[in-house]
C-alpha cells in the first residue's frame, strides 16, 4: 500500500469517527431502523435463506434487532475473529453468543461454519463507502478475505449511516466491491 493511500484512509478514519461520536443515541435508532428497512424489503433479503452479517458494535448500524427478530425465519452466519482469521459462525440464539477476542463482540459458539456457496446475501459493516459501492473497513482486511469467496455468489450489500457516504473510498486492488450499500 502507498503512504498516500495509507494516509488518506486514516483520514477518511478519524473523520468518520468524529462523525460518529457525535450523533445522538435518538439519532442512531432511527438511522438503524431506517436502514434495516431499507434491507427488510429487498427482494434479495426476502428471497435468501442463508444471510452472512454481522453483530453490531455500538457505533454501527444497529443488526441486533433485526437478526433476532428474523431468526427463526433465516439462518444467519454471524463473523468470529480468530487471530488474523475471519471465520463465520451460525447464529443459535443471542444465548449461545460468547464475547469475541479482538473488539469483544459478541459471537456464535460453534464449529465454523465452511458452506460458502449457500450463503445468498452478505450485509457487510465498513467505516465508509463511495458511490461506486466500494468499501474501507477498519483496516485488518478481515471482511475483505472472506468477501472474495462470496463474491459473485452471494449479493454484497454494504450497511452504514448516511455520513458513511463518501465521494471516494481510497481502494487497494485486494478490496471488495459491494453490489450495493444501503444506509439510514
Amino acid at each position: 500500500m502507498n503512504s498516500e493511500t495509507l494516509r488518506n484512509k486514516k483520514s477518511l478514519r478519524k473523520k468518520i469517527r468524529e462523525l460518529k461520536k457525535n450523533i445522538s443515541a435518538e439519532q442512531r435508532s432511527l438511522k438503524s431502523e431506517t436502514a434495516m428497512k431499507q434491507l427488510e424489503d429487498d427482494q434479495v433479503f426476502i428471497d435468501a435463506k442463508t444471510i452472512f452479517i454481522f453483530w453490531s458494535m455500538d457505533d454501527e448500524i444497529d443488526t441486533r434487532d433485526f437478526i433476532i427478530k428474523w431468526s427463526g425465519k433465516k439462518r444467519f452466519i454471524l463473523p468470529s475473529i480468530n487471530g488474523d482469521e475471519l471465520y463465520l459462525k451460525e447464529f443459535s440464539g443471542v444465548q449461545k453468543l460468547v464475547s469475541g477476542d479482538i473488539y469483544s463482540i459478541p459471537e456464535p459458539e460453534g464449529k465454523p461454519f465452511t458452506d460458502h456457496e449457500a450463503v445468498e446475501l452478505a450485509v457487510i459493516p465498513g467505516i465508509a463507502f463511495d458511490k461506486e459501492n466500494n468499501r474501507m473497513g477498519r483496516g485488518r482486511g478481515y471482511y475483505d478475505r472472506i468477501l472474495h469467496r462470496m463474491k459473485g455468489k452471494a449479493k454484497l450489500i454494504g450497511i452504514c449511516y448516511d455520513f458513511q457516504i463518501v465521494d471516494k473510498v481510497p481502494t487497494e486492488p485486494h478490496d471488495v466491491e459491494m453490489d450495493a450499500v444501503l444506509y439510514g
